[in-house]
């Protein structure tokens, strides 16, 4: 009898024991479904220093990434196994995930579906590209930059000066395919057919560069309010280029008297005045060529500032006795919009895996959801006026055009 009533009190105790103890769930399921190309967000709950593992090609275990959460993208349909443990000395924990990716319900789109911003500097293509009505506003206008690049359409944007830039996405996380450029950006970059230069590049005439940065939706609410990663391109570790640059445009006052220069297309040499935060300043000219207001006329402000990464000038003046007559935009190596031609497709295709943060040091992203490109130089070329970005189409290349046959 004593050992019964033994037994039935530690029952006891051990079930109040159980009541007193709160079951907290780690937060992250056995089993995930999901499309290719979508994303899965691994957020546990536990505290702890946090070690996220997958198979290699080898078929060991290999750190994926230390931080607290873990975004799972895939470009290619199967079956992907995570690990997670959680070093703690309380309390380590090993949690197994399985991710089945499946082939999309409806085929994504390999273009451009959405313009979430547009913010030119000034500019001679400005209020054209695309073209500003009465009425327009920052909503408007974002819509006619949407218009102009999304889907198949290539109707050039421009951007202004420098830092002026424009925000897209995809029906889709672009993945960062290891080895792999990810995705491509049409300009209007071109050589020039001759060069006064015998010596000068081949690879030279219009090419205005603009840089690319990147971000991830990390917290999953469709905008672009997440951190922003640049891509490095050629120029990137070079000490002639300068980050964390600052420049504001003034917008000039409706009876400005102009002040143009004898014999020649400029018409006025002190249209749009700027400021920087290296102490310069200067003016952006306006020319006969183009007679609308460089300030983008939808934006309520009297002042543009911007900021970013400033690439060293690319033009040179190669007339006969540097008259200003015939000016080359040299192109950089590579990693930047509207810098080589179109043809070029290399070029003008783009790694995600080129990503750094602010400090320069390299970012895995497993892939994005928003590509921001803005103007990266400042820089007025005589009557060309400034250099000023465009682009057009821009293309996801882990994506197959539907009309385009694959090769047999």
């Amino acid at each position: 009898m004593k050992k019964i009533i033994l037994a039935l009190l530690l029952a006891a105790f051990w079930s109040s024991c159980k009541q007193e103890i709160p079951m907290v769930n780690l937060g992250i399921d056995d089993v995930y479904t999901v499309e290719r190309m979508k994303k899965v967000i691994l957020h546990p709950e536990f505290p702890g220093e946090y070690q996220w593992s997958m198979k290699n090609t080898n078929g060991q275990d290999s750190v994926v990434s230390t931080e607290r959460d873990y975004i799972f993208v895939a470009e290619k349909p199967g079956n992907y196994s995570v690990k997670l443990n959680i070093i703690d000395s309380e309390n380590p924990i090993e949690h197994s995930v399985q991710i089945v990716v499946w082939e999309e319900e409806v085929a994504y789109s390999r273009y451009v579906s959405q313009v979430f911003e547009y913010r030119p500097a000034p500019g001679q293509f400005v209020n054209t590209m695309p073209e500003y009505e009465d009425g327009d506003t920052e909503e408007t206008m974002r819509k006619k930059a949407q218009e102009s690049i999304s889907g198949k359409n290539d109707v050039m944007v421009s951007l202004g000066g420098f830092g002026g830039y424009i925000t897209f996405g995809f029906d889709h996380t672009v993945v960062n395919a290891k080895g792999k450029k990810d995705f491509k950006v049409r300009g209007n970059s071109f050589y020039a057919a001759s060069n006064p230069n015998p010596d000068a590049p081949a690879e030279g005439g219009s090419c205005e560069p603009g840089i690319v940065l990147v971000s991830l939706d990390e917290n999953d609410n469709g905008i672009p309010d997440d951190d922003w990663y640049e891509l490095a391109g050629s120029e990137y570790y070079k000490p002639e280029t300068k980050h964390d640059y600052e420049i504001t445009y003034y917008k000039p006052d409706a009876d400005k008297i102009a002040t143009p220069q004898p014999n020649s297309p400029i018409s006025d040499t002190t249209y749009i005045r700027w400021t920087d935060n290296l102490g310069q300043q200067g003016y952006m000219a306006k020319n006969v060529y183009h007679t609308q207001d460089y300030f983008p006329k939808w934006l309520d402000s009297d002042q543009l500032a911007f900021n970013g990464t400033i690439l060293a000038n690319n033009a040179v003046d190669e007339s006969a006795g540097k008259n200003g007559s015939y000016y080359v935009l040299y192109a950089y190596d590579w990693g930047y919009v509207d810098n080589h031609p179109n043809e070029y497709e290399d070029k003008i295709s783009f790694d995600i895996g080129w990503a750094v943060d602010g400090n320069g040091n390299p970012v895995h992203l497993p892939g994005v959801d928003f590509i921001r490109v803005y103007t990266g130089v400042n820089q007025q070329c005589g009557w060309l006026g400034e250099t000023s970005t465009e682009l057009a189409r821009a293309e996801d290349l882990h994506i197959q055009d539907p009309t385009i046959l694959p090769n047999p």
